[in-house]
């Protein structure tokens, strides 16, 4: 009701602020040509001749209506006059035309002629001062802008002259409520260099940045070149990175093609954009084509990646969509979001764990599932390595059982979400991961061998009910395809540095880093998905998906320049601090084996890892007792690890 209230309340002053606009208008009109006889004839109301008054008065009510026709007819009425234009300024001008040129044709018509200077300057009159009520508020923005120095007000640098740039500083003019001031444009244009655009100086090229900063005390930079490249993007910044101000970006160029380039659209540049390479492309035809239309179901369906799994997956029309995940707040929060985005999506979210055998296998049995995308797992290193044994239960036991189930439902692809720390893994997460992988590599082995039968049953309770049919009818004629995507670490995911960087910023500091060497390599969350969505379309089983992620970055450099970023100079206002290598970290992480090598994709940047051999059915021994080692949470877990991921190394 008060929603209802506020918007009837909207709705009379806008239908207020119309009529008095008509008004102004009808009042104009009268007085413009009234004015013009007057001047006409010496200023004297007498000296006018009668016929001419007479038709003043019989012309003048026609031509009212005429004009505010055609001033409706070209949105006069209902245009937002703060924020006015070029196009704004046309309409005014050509509808006025209309009006004068029907006004005197009309004249000529009957036979009635008045003075060329009533239609000449009575046009102008009108044009002037229907112009000026519309663009006086603009005017003393832009008047109130161009002289308001108040030491309140920051100090703005647009780097961009063109489109995009222009209309984040007309906006800024704009908007009373925006306590800021554009005094400078960057553009590396030479035709625009020295010049002045909407009455603001282009100070210079990216070279003088750093020296416009010191020379008009800059506050804030808004980067408003939507069209440039992640290279020219990343070049730049870096030379705002030097100085202390706040800098503000435009998403992309969407914004510039719909016309909505505003400064409530910026957003403040993400340490990501100084990463070091472009973003990955992928082509996602054959995700959608392969996708579409199947039941797919995603474990850790909350988390960072498996929630936007769930949102790619959804987009691509799948016939049925299944959230497992033992987290119900995360479940809850991306079946929302998921209903709201695709009403007419079979969404089901459900609560349980992967070390659940009963559970998964009535997961499967209810719905059927054709795609698994597994990405339920414990991730965080320092808190494994001061719980081996629930990395090895929910890790590794959980995939196998996923898997299992995967298998003996007659699922077409399970795909494991894998990491780069299972490479030479130092911490038990990584060997987790990379025990994972052998458990997906070895279900692979023993369904192309015809022998999936000897896959063991590795169940801590009794599960004979469950998997005696399944056995007999499934798995001799199985075909499920097994593969893992393995890459490294996720901007912005749970657990990641960037997200406990900004929080330590917002609490004043110090940020805290490992180790002043540490490197690590990065992508963004959707180009993991893509990853894993592609390695689930293009798999044969058996294969590991690896990202080229491009070069390694520090993690102080990430640091510091998120210190800079959010307008922080470091050592005068935030601290880095660096606390030690912490259990298990180590200084960088490795994308893949020595010995497994590579192979192409049609995707540059995407690479198959060879898989390494191993004796399955001595590891698929060795897993079994690992299981029972793990459950009865035994102190030597990490030495049982280390036998079977050789290249493990305990810490």
């Amino acid at each position: 009701m008060e929603k209802e209230n506020q918007q009837q309340n909207i709705l009379s002053k806008i239908n207020f602020i119309l009529l008095l606009f008509i008004f102004y208008d009808v009042l104009v009109i009268v007085g413009s040509f009234a004015a013009t006889l007057w001047i006409r004839f010496d200023c004297r109301v007498r000296k006018i001749p009668k016929e001419y008054s007479e038709w003043y008065f019989k012309s003048i009510i026609p031509y009212i209506v005429l004009c505010i026709i055609i001033y409706a007819l070209f949105k006069l009425y209902n245009t937002v006059w703060r924020f006015a234009g070029y196009i704004e300024l046309f309409n005014l001008i050509i509808s006025n035309a209309i009006c004068n040129i029907i006004y005197i044709g009309v004249t000529l018509l009957i036979h009635w002629r008045m003075p060329i200077s009533y239609y000449l300057f009575g046009t102008i009159l009108q044009f002037l001062f229907t112009s000026l009520i519309r663009f006086s508020y603009r005017l003393y923005l832009l008047i109130r802008g161009r002289y308001d120095y108040s030491n309140s007000s920051k100090s703005i640098m647009i780097i961009g002259a063109g489109t995009a740039g222009r209309m984040i500083a007309r906006d800024i003019s704009n908007r009373s409520e925006i306590n800021e001031k554009v005094l400078c444009f960057i553009d590396d244009n030479p035709a625009v260099k020295k010049h002045f655009i909407d009455g603001i100086l282009v100070y210079g090229g990216r070279n003088s940045i750093l020296d416009a900063v010191k020379k008009f005390d800059i506050d804030k930079i808004y980067f408003a070149i939507p069209s440039a490249t992640a290279e020219q993007k990343r070049n730049i910044l870096e030379i705002c990175d030097n100085t202390s101000c706040e800098i503000m970006s435009l998403p992309g160029i969407h914004q510039l093609y719909t016309g909505k380039v505003t400064v409530s659209k910026m957003k403040q540049v993400a340490v990501e954009d100084l990463l070091g390479r472009d973003p990955i492309k992928t082509d996602m035809t054959k995700v959608f084509q392969y996708i579409e239309g199947k039941i797919v179901l995603i474990t850790g369906g909350g988390g960072s990646i498996g929630s936007e799994i769930c949102r790619q997956v959804a987009e691509h029309n799948p016939k049925t969509l299944i959230i497992f995940d033992i987290y119900e707040n995360n479940a809850y929060d991306i079946q929302l979001e998921l209903k709201k985005k695709y009403p007419d999506l079979d969404l089901h979210a459900i609560i349980g764990s992967v070390r659940d055998s009963r559970m998964i296998f009535k997961v499967f049995d209810t719905y059927r599932p054709e795609i698994v995308y597994h990405a339920a797992a414990h991730k965080h290193v320092p808190l494994m390595e001061d719980s081996p044994c629930e990395a090895i239960k929910n890790n590794v036991i959980g995939t196998y059982k996923t898997a299992y189930a995967a298998m003996t439902h007659g699922c077409k692809r399970f795909v494991l979400i894998s990491t780069d720390k299972a490479v030479n893994p130092t911490n038990i997460m990584g060997a987790s991961k990379r025990l994972c992988e052998m458990v997906i590599q070895s279900f692979d082995f023993k369904i192309k061998e015809g022998k999936a039968y000897e896959l063991p049953q590795l169940f801590t309770h009794t599960m004979e009910k469950e998997v005696k049919e399944k056995v007999v009818e499934q798995l001799h004629c199985t075909t499920t395809e097994f593969v893992a995507v393995r890459f490294g670490n996720v901007l912005g995911s749970n657990g990641s540095v960037i997200p406990l960087f900004k929080k330590q910023i917002a609490q004043g500091g110090p940020v805290t880093v490992t180790h002043p060497d540490i490197i690590r390599y990065f992508m963004t969350i959707p180009e993991a998905v893509s990853l894993v969505l592609l390695a689930g379309t293009n798999a044969r089983g058996g294969e590991i998906f690896v990202l080229d992620m491009g070069e390694p970055v520090k993690i102080v450099t990430l640091a510091k320049n998120l210190i800079r970023l959010s307008g922080y100079k470091l050592g005068e206002d935030i601290d880095i601090e660096y606390t030690g290598l912490r259990p298990g970290e180590k200084l960088y992480e490795e994308k893949l084996m020595a010995e497994e090598g590579l192979k192409k994709t049609e995707n540059d940047l995407i690479h198959i890892g060879c898989p390494i051999p191993f004796d399955v059915d001595e590891f698929l021994k060795q897993l079994e007792t690992l299981m029972f080692l793990a459950y009865e949470n035994k102190s030597n877990i990490r030495e049982k690890v280390a036998e079977i991921v050789t290249t493990y190394r305990i810490q």
